[in-house]
């Protein structure tokens, strides 16, 4: 059980939640050194942020971890807006993958909005509710939206997912030489908002061919 001690306040969530989640990074350093994470997605924002310095630029620069920032809601700052015009780009996109940027008042680019559709079983039925990528840490933004992207079966990747809805899991890492270990995951009597900070849910993306895009999850 992780005890939040400090208050929510709106754009300071990396106070409240970063210390938890760097200590989980650093017992697998020292207690499963081969499953420390290439990349760690985090529920939140990076960059793109009021201050420029969302909960996964945090939790990256205090790591030195790549860190993606992955929101299902749009943050409105600096000059970007849910309005008709950003309603018609999401209309815009097609097909899994699709992106567009989202350009600040000052012209920067802050991040990356692409949609993916689910899929159910037996089923074509599709969402077009996008999700809101931005960069971290240590990573371009076009490498963030793309290991976003290989790293979703529905709508959110399933680093992120599969936080809330999992109790026990037990997860897979393919090394480079393609040898399974498996990960047994003990189930965590948290609340959900401490799951959040309580839990690292890290994707290990392997150099290249099939094996792109398998995941390991792991619940601390």
């Amino acid at each position: 059980m992780v005890t939040l001690t400090a208050p929510y306040v709106s754009g300071f969530l990396a106070f409240r939640e970063t210390p938890f989640l760097l200590e989980a990074l650093q017992r697998l350093e020292t207690s499963q050194t081969t499953l420390v994470p290439q990349v760690v997605f985090v529920d939140g924002n990076g960059l793109f942020h009021y201050r420029e310095f969302g909960v996964a630029c945090h939790l990256g620069v205090l790591s030195g971890i790549p860190c993606v920032g992955v929101a299902k809601n749009l943050l409105q700052v600096q000059g970007v807006l849910k309005d008709e015009e950003h309603q018609s780009q999401i209309a815009a996109l097609q097909k899994g993958g699709d992106s567009f940027p989202l350009t600040a008042a000052s012209g920067k680019v802050l991040g990356k909005i692409f949609v993916l559709y689910f899929q159910a079983l037996r089923s074509c039925d599709k969402s077009s509710k996008p999700v809101y990528v931005s960069v971290g840490h240590r990573i371009s933004l076009d490498t963030a939206v793309r290991l976003t992207h290989s790293c979703c079966r529905y709508r959110v990747p399933e680093p992120i997912r599969q936080v809330p809805y999992t109790q026990t899991l037990q997860g897979f890492v393919r090394s480079d030489t393609s040898q399974r270990h498996a990960l047994d995951v003990k189930d965590k009597q948290t609340s959900a908002s401490a799951r959040t900070s309580a839990v690292v849910t890290a994707a290990r993306v392997t150099s290249g061919g099939a094996d792109r895009g398998k995941l390991a999850s792991c619940q601390i």
